[in-house]
């Protein structure tokens, strides 16, 4: 599976397209700023749109769905349950940061944890890992050759859990429990940032080494 990464807006958000050569099936994972860009590269490479999926529903991550739903009108989206209340008040999450964004299109299936979904001849699997946001997931492609963890890790830093929902003990039980349970080579593709790996973080990220494994919290 090829990852591909959009990358706009005022909070820097990385979008990602998940594509499954040969067969050319397609996921976008959290269409934000940069979502018109994705769309032109899904519609002029003629990609087989499967799905949108949605780590969490903080605005950055949401803002684009509008814009890949142009191009592929009926095309599920996947949110999981407990992200919903957010996802419905993006305007309201909008209006915190200063901005105006419309709703989004409503999300049309859930995400549940130990979940699989495939996407052609790959597949990706749900991990819930709320503690960034409530119902935020991440997902690990079947080979655990990459995990797309959305705002729960970065390259030396972790995702802040002072906005609505947020909890610190929670996050790092998810880090734990999710990402470091992963091998030290499976790339994290995150929701800011430039791509890292488990064994990366575990050894240097000064959230987690204090107490090895995020034993921190």
């Amino acid at each position: 599976m090829q990852i591909r990464t959009f990358t706009g807006g005022g909070f820097g958000q990385n979008a990602y397209l998940a594509v499954c050569e040969p067969s050319q099936a397609a996921a976008a994972i959290d269409p934000g700023a940069d979502a018109p860009r994705m769309a032109d590269a899904i519609r002029s490479e003629r990609l087989d749109l499967q799905a949108i999926l949605l780590t969490h529903a903080h605005i950055d991550h949401i803002e684009g769905v509008h814009a890949i739903r142009e191009i592929a009108p009926d095309v599920p989206i996947w949110l999981h349950p407990d992200a919903l209340g957010m996802y419905r008040a993006l305007p309201q999450q909008a209006a915190a940061f200063g901005l105006r964004v419309a709703p989004q299109p409503e999300p049309t299936h859930e995400l549940a944890h130990g979940q699989r979904l495939d996407i052609g001849g790959c597949a990706l699997d749900v991990r819930s890992a709320p503690g960034h946001a409530p119902g935020h997931v991440i997902l690990v492609a079947d080979d655990q050759s990459f995990a797309l963890v959305g705002d729960v890790v970065f390259h030396g830093s972790i995702g802040r859990t002072d906005l609505p929902g947020g909890d610190f003990r929670t996050l790092m039980k998810s880090i734990r429990d999710q990402v470091l349970t992963l091998s030290d080579s499976t790339v994290l593709y995150s929701g800011h940032g430039p791509p890292t790996t488990v064994g990366r973080e575990r050894e240097s990220n000064p959230f987690l080494v204090p107490h090895y494994g995020g034993e921190l919290a």
